[in-house]
């Protein structure tokens, strides 16, 4: 069911939203300073970004995204971790709107919230599903991606709370959890699926028909870049990698290019105007929370893989693990897609 009226709660459990103003500068390097202070850049004050992480088992109350603007907690929108039907709804997906509105993924289903911090249009995913990717393709329209048997990437008219499409999306996992996270669409109309537990990165046309396709173990988002090149998160197996149309390596990123950092689950990957690369580095499949602080959420690299800032902020404000960021100083409209660098 969708629904695109003004709601308070979110259909799938209470949720609570707030402007909120904690939070503070970055650390100092001192004494006893917080491990920000030794990484590279300015902290939380490094850009202006939009942040959402999944599965932060320490609030079971309050899975949040924030919006983060000179170092400090400018507005916050949180959830349960489960429905009372006990289903696990999480930010996987997030994206602030030139309209100011953020849309999100949330694994139980994906939704469309105002800085009002109003719940605008909701869509709860059919039991034995879930829907980990959100992505804004225009006016009003969104493309979702949803697990399932079978599985399906949709687009969506919000405004009129219709589905335009539906794409069928072929795979051979039966465990709706293990199929897909990020998927996105492209310039040229055609949409990369990341097969994450069958180690492919494929792109389709709007029929279903396969365009084109890589190896890339653990695949967990693929982005097109301007240079026709893709650019692929690899989660579990922890790289970033830029191939190009014959599928061969052009530029990779590894745990021995940044020794400083401990990587986890590289998640989210984006290219920015400058040519450096940001990535989530989540943390939550450590099951042992009191390992989490201190350790890199987020962190940007130029394309020789200088670390040029690194974000550990786990107090002041405690963002939590990393999955989503969209930073807020990039140039481009997000809805013609002018982010996918």
């Amino acid at each position: 069911m969708m629904k695109r009226t003004a709601l308070a709660l979110l259909a799938a459990g209470a949720a609570t939203a707030q402007i909120v103003s904690s939070g503070g500068a970055p650390a100092q390097a001192a004494p006893g300073a917080s491990p920000q202070a030794a990484l590279p850049g300015k902290g939380p004050a490094q850009h202006p970004f939009l942040y959402a992480g999944e599965w932060d088992t320490r609030k079971p109350l309050e899975q949040s995204i924030f919006v983060v603007r000179g170092g400090k907690v400018t507005w916050q929108y949180s959830m349960p971790l489960r429905t009372p039907a006990d289903r696990i709804q999480e930010f996987d997906d997030a994206t602030l709107l030139s309209n100011g509105n953020i849309i999100f993924s949330r694994m139980s289903g994906a939704a469309e919230v105002s800085p009002q911090r109003q719940l605008i249009w909701n869509y709860d995913a059919p039991e034995g599903t879930e829907v980990h990717s959100i992505q804004s393709i225009g006016k009003d329209r969104v493309l979702i991606m949803q697990n399932g048997n079978p599985a399906k990437a949709m687009i969506v008219n919000m405004a009129t709370n219709k589905i335009e499409k539906e794409i069928p999306i072929p795979t051979t996992v039966t465990g709706t959890h293990g199929q897909f996270r990020h998927i996105r669409m492209t310039r040229a109309g055609t949409i990369l699926v990341p097969h994450m537990s069958e180690g492919k990165v494929v792109e389709y046309d709007l029929d279903g028909k396969v365009v084109w396709s890589v190896a890339a173990k653990s695949a967990w988002q693929a982005l097109r870049l301007k240079n026709g090149n893709t650019l692929i998160s690899g989660d579990a197996q922890r790289y970033v990698r830029e191939v190009n149309a014959k599928g061969e390596t052009v530029w990779e990123l590894t745990q021995a290019d940044v020794p400083n950092i401990k990587l986890f689950n590289t998640q989210v990957a984006i290219r920015l105007a400058n040519g450096n690369t940001v990535v989530t580095n989540w943390v939550a499949g450590n099951n042992k929370t009191e390992e989490w602080a201190g350790t890199v959420q987020v962190f940007e690299v130029t394309p020789d893989k200088k670390v040029v800032w690194a974000l550990s902020s786990w107090k002041d404000p405690d963002l939590g693990p990393a999955t989503s960021i969209q930073l807020l100083d990039e140039p481009g409209v997000v809805e013609n897609l002018d982010l996918e660098r």
